[in-house]
């Protein structure tokens, strides 16, 4: 899968589309709690299979760390690793900047998959967009 920021308007639109069809269209969330007044502000990456988007997911930098957000895949496109392959472009992106923690808050049937990236939970479990979620850290 090739990860990219996006830079241009195509690619923040095909990061929403992802975006869209996994959280609203699959998950429910409604359309104006999915984007909301933290686009402008936040760095959006997709990841593309033959040029085709399957991935997406947002950053912004907070204080001293990086807040991973909206990650995505396709339900189809699941199983290939493409999560991990988005959450290690974002992390690099944070250290690029020098920053050395992460942070997310993540769906609660994901948390083994970011325990198994090295994260951590450091919350109880509480309601987002009507779906359970933990808040999670990780050094880098």
């Amino acid at each position: 899968m090739d990860v990219r920021i996006a830079a241009t308007e195509q690619e923040k639109a095909d990061a929403y589309s992802v975006r869209r069809q996994v959280f609203v269209e699959e998950q429910n969330v409604p359309p104006e709690l999915e984007i909301d007044d933290l686009e402008d502000i936040a760095i959006h990456f997709v990841g593309y299979e033959n040029h085709i988007p399957v991935a997406a997911s947002r950053l912004r930098l907070v204080e001293d760390y990086g807040k991973l957000e909206r990650i995505c895949v396709l339900k189809e496109h699941r199983g290939k690793s493409y999560g991990k392959d988005i959450i290690s472009r974002m992390e690099a992106y944070i250290q690029d900047k020098g920053l050395q923690k992460s942070k997310l808050n993540a769906q609660t049937h994901a948390e083994g998959f970011y325990k198994s990236l090295g994260y951590k939970t450091i919350s109880d479990t509480f309601m987002d967009a009507g779906i359970p979620h933990v808040t999670m850290i990780k050094s880098l």
